[in-house]
């Protein structure tokens, strides 16, 4: 057994969690590295990232497949609030950093380790949000954060490591692009300008091709969770892979979100999040089939509400639970199917169905005939509606 002091390192494989590791190594840490898959991993890359775990010195690499607890624990309440920050974000990194980092706690408590560590410099919103977690899910363990700690540059992370026989392979393209089940962000030279557009290029999905043909897709609900494609039954997973996949091809959920930081700047990024989008699209056209209107008021609030939590780095504030059981509840008649067609770009709803519909041709017709009320009793209605304005006016 080692007496050296145990630290859990969030690792993704890249240069600054490289880094990491074998800086605290040198520090006098046994270090296990733990990669959280929340989609966008491809086996050979996970193979990678364990085989550079070992060439850095860890003493274990840790894998751990978070799409489903990603999805139960954190999309399906999105989806539930059909969250999309600035009305076209998916919040698909702020999902995967809170899972991420609860996940690397828990394997560090099963490690009995000492320290929590990861690699985020000290100017994006990422660092609060490992840091909040770690603090409110493990006070006890020790915080290191040596890319931010010590400042360095890339090429000084790159020389540091190259000197130790550690050589990292060239940043690649123009482009930071960060791939996850719920969305992929882009990052590059035009979000940096709030004028720049980024160029189809950029976008995971590329140049969409000319010859792409309007296609229908039907999507079913229960209680709020998407559980069929088209009528073939799939898993939360699946689905959202499926239609990633499918949605990517047309271009859906491609766009630049501008918004404000956790640190109070305004930041730009792009991203591509075809699930999310026709998720979202579909989900709130059947809440307004099954809802009352002073629930789609209120779950739009507090799903903004929500969406905010998650996005601020305050996912672990009692706050959510709440929220959280607010949209359960929501969900109870949100059961139906929802038919989309797929253009290139956009999606387009159709039509709408299920067994709680509050639309009822047999009881009432917009701007016809009804059974509940008669004409006079209909005037009756709209005068008293308007008494309140009329007196404010009379009053002026």
């Amino acid at each position: 057994m080692s007496n050296k002091k145990n630290v859990v390192l969030a690792f993704s494989g890249g240069l600054d969690t490289a880094f990491c590791a074998v800086y605290l190594r040198e520090q006098g840490y046994d270090v296990t590295t733990v990669t959280v898959d929340t989609g966008g991993f491809p086996p050979e890359q996970l193979e990678r990232i364990a085989a550079l775990s070992k060439q850095l010195g860890a003493v274990e690499h840790v894998t751990v497949d978070a799409r489903e607890t990603l999805f139960q624990g954190y999309l399906r309440y999105l989806i539930a609030g059909n969250v999309l920050r600035g009305q076209v974000y998916p919040l698909s990194v702020s999902a995967e950093r809170a899972c991420q980092a609860a996940e690397v706690v828990r394997v560090a408590r099963e490690k009995g380790t000492q320290a929590l560590a990861h690699g985020s410099t000290g100017a994006g919103n990422d660092q609060v949000r490992f840091d909040v977690a770690f603090r409110s899910l493990a006070p006890e363990l020790e915080l290191l954060t040596p890319i931010r700690t010590l400042s360095l540059s890339r090429q000084q992370e790159l020389t540091y490591l190259a000197e130790r026989g550690v050589h990292m392979p060239p940043k690649l393209g123009s482009y930071s692009v960060n791939e996850g089940m719920w969305g992929t962000s882009v990052g590059g030279a035009e979000t940096l300008d709030s004028w720049k557009a980024l160029p189809e290029a950029a976008f995971p999905g590329g140049e969409l091709s000319q010859d792409l043909k309007p296609r229908p897709l039907t999507v079913s609900f229960e209680k709020g969770v998407p559980v069929a494609l088209d009528g073939e039954k799939l898993g939360p997973v699946k689905l959202v892979e499926a239609l990633n996949a499918l949605g990517r091809t047309y271009g859906i959920g491609r766009g630049v979100h501008l918004g404000d930081t956790i640190l109070g700047i305004k930041g730009r990024v792009g991203f591509e999040a075809p699930a999310a989008h026709l998720l979202v699209t579909a989900h709130r056209e059947l809440e307004k089939l099954v809802l009352s209107g002073k629930q789609l008021f209120w779950k739009e609030s507090m799903g903004n509400l929500y969406g905010s939590l998650l996005h601020e780095g305050h996912f672990f504030d009692p706050l959510v639970k709440d929220l959280e059981a607010f949209l359960t509840s929501s969900q109870e008649r949100v059961t139906g199917d929802v038919r989309l067609v797929l253009h290139p770009r956009t999606q387009v709803v159709e039509g709408v169905r299920s067994p709680h519909s509050l639309m009822d041709a047999k009881v009432a017709t917009y701007g016809e005939a009804n059974v509940l009320w008669n004409g006079s009793e209909a005037a009756g209605f709209a005068k008293l509606y308007g008494v309140a304005q009329m007196l404010s006016h009379r009053a002026k």
